[in-house]
């Protein structure tokens, strides 16, 4: 699970744990893994056919859902990644991670982005209530789509706990299984075009030129087939692909990284860098979109579009003071964030969806 799989998985099984005098649905497109049925307030139920396609995305919002929430009573439907049906009368609550789709249209497959820039304006205006992951994306939302303050929710998403600092030794174990050794920035997420990991490469390139103590890790997997990147010549050796990891490595992987570097042109929220800051972790960060707005003053910051920027940003994190600096504000502002507080304000707007049926 990437972005939206961790924030359903952390909210949906708070949810279903803290209200156990309500029923859930859950709705698959496929066989579910029983480990996602949280409770025995939860009834799974698959709906056909797998959605992976746009198309697909249409038949089965569009069609197979309006007759599923009809056939099992639904009070209230809340969507964890914004798609909604626009037939049905039932009560919907949408959390809309962001609208990079908008801006950036041509970063997205053809028939993806038109979907998504046909039928998100649709689902912001049928939702009842939309939930927003930062202040930066609720703005988007009324100046793109003039939706109403008033209907928008800001709710931070957060980190596992399995995100925490490690010792020497199991810092030393992690790096010596990924690095032989190393210290190493890090950066984790889907390798989207957003996501800006070209020019990271390239970034890490120009700080290796001049050092050779740190290697950079990269923690993700193509999330479109089409998009492609480019190994810098100078430092090949040096940069580490491991593919997705599960949620335990990837937080051992974190915890023994010497920064988190993130620096994605257009983001609704950033969890990575606050998994890096649960873990004491220095961060560098874009200075574009919501990213300036979840880091406060726990990064460095720099011009996702200039790779000399961000390779200075590196090259600082080599002072020693700073570096201990940058740390103690990473802790301190993890702080934070909460996926019990989230999960606590995310119910209260399905709650106020129907409050004649939900108390």
């Amino acid at each position: 699970m990437e972005g939206f799989g961790r924030y359903t998985f952390e909210l949906t099984k708070r949810i279903v744990i803290n209200h156990p005098e309500h029923t859930f649905y859950f709705f698959f497109d496929r066989k579910y893994d029983p480990s996602f049925v949280f409770a025995d307030n939860v009834i799974p139920v698959v709906i056909d056919p797998p959605s992976r396609h746009p198309i697909l995305w249409y038949i089965w919002f569009e069609l197979r859902m309006g007759k599923a929430l009809k056939k099992y009573s639904i009070d209230v439907f809340w969507s964890p990644d914004g798609f909604l049906n626009l037939r049905t009368e039932v009560p919907q609550i949408a959390t809309i991670h962001d609208i990079n789709f908008h801006v950036y249209p041509k970063d997205l497959p053809n028939s993806v982005s038109y979907y998504y820039n046909r039928f998100f304006p649709k689902f912001t205006h049928k939702a009842n209530h939309i939930l927003s992951v930062s202040t930066f994306s609720k703005e988007e939302l009324i100046k793109y789509y003039q939706v109403s303050p008033e209907k928008i929710s800001v709710v931070y998403n957060s980190a596992d706990e399995l995100f925490k600092p490690l010792d020497e030794i199991e810092i030393s174990l992690t790096r010596d299984a990924i690095t032989n050794g190393k210290p190493y920035f890090l950066f984790v997420g889907s390798l989207h075009p957003r996501k800006n990991v070209q020019r990271l490469l390239n970034a890490f390139a120009i700080f290796a030129d001049h050092n050779l103590g740190i290697d950079l890790v990269i923690v993700g997997s193509p999330l479109w087939k089409k998009h492609r990147i480019t190994m810098p010549k100078n430092c090949q050796s040096r940069i580490h692909f491991t593919g997705y990891v599960a949620q335990e490595e990837l937080a051992n992987i974190t915890a023994s990284a010497w920064a988190i570097t993130y620096l994605p042109y257009y983001e609704g929220f950033g969890i990575p860098m606050v998994e890096g800051m649960k873990c004491g972790i220095p961060i560098i960060a874009a200075n574009t979109s919501c990213l300036p707005e979840i880091v406060g003053d726990a990064a460095l910051l720099c011009d996702p579009f200039d790779e000399n920027d961000a390779a200075s940003c590196m090259q600082k994190l080599l002072n020693n003071e700073l570096y201990k600096d940058m740390k103690l504000k990473s802790l301190e502002r993890a702080k934070l964030f909460s996926w019990e507080k989230a999960a606590e304000k995310t119910w209260d707007a399905i709650n106020s969806a129907i409050p004649q049926k939900i108390g």
